[in-house]
């Protein structure tokens, strides 16, 4: 579990790490409701690399602005990987970013299925030529959910750039 004092720590890396590549960010979210930009911009000079984020909580957001197909959201739904690689695609785009990532899950408490139980969140990440998608499984209530889910797309984030 990621603290809040850990995940300013690796925002504060992940910024120096942008900015040193002269590279930009943007994020799509649908379960955290805007919480990872918010997140972001927390840091005092985060505005010399994130560019912005869309809160794409309907799928109608996801299809209209992000350009995610229907097609993906019928046979495989919006908690999936097929739906955030194409909405961390869509973002980056749309923001005309250099690196991009998106987060969709159940955050609960209701809302799950037998497939795709609470806590369930995929998140993906656009980095150039590098498309990369994770599931997550995480406990706790709504708010936990939600805060751990914009953790780990950051700190994954962070990661990658090292």
């Amino acid at each position: 579990m990621i603290t809040q004092r850990e995940l300013e720590y690796t925002i504060g890396l992940l910024g120096d790490r942008l900015v040193e590549r002269g590279l930009t960010l943007s994020c799509a979210e649908s379960c955290t409701g805007g919480l990872a930009a918010s997140l972001l911009t927390d840091i005092s000079g985060s505005s010399r690399w994130f560019v912005g984020g869309i809160v794409a909580y309907a799928n109608q957001i996801k299809t209209n602005i992000l350009g995610v197909a229907e097609s993906i959201l019928i046979e495989h739904g919006a908690v999936s990987s097929e739906t955030v690689l194409a909405m961390a695609a869509g973002v980056r785009r749309t923001m005309q970013a250099d690196v991009s990532f998106a987060l969709s899950g159940v955050a609960g408490p209701t809302g799950g299925t037998p497939e795709k139980p609470v806590g369930t969140v995929w998140i993906a990440w656009d980095i150039g030529e590098r498309h990369i998608s994770d599931v997550y499984h995480l406990g706790g209530d709504r708010q936990e959910i939600k805060f751990q889910s914009a953790a780990h797309a950051i700190t994954r984030l962070a990661e990658l750039l090292e």
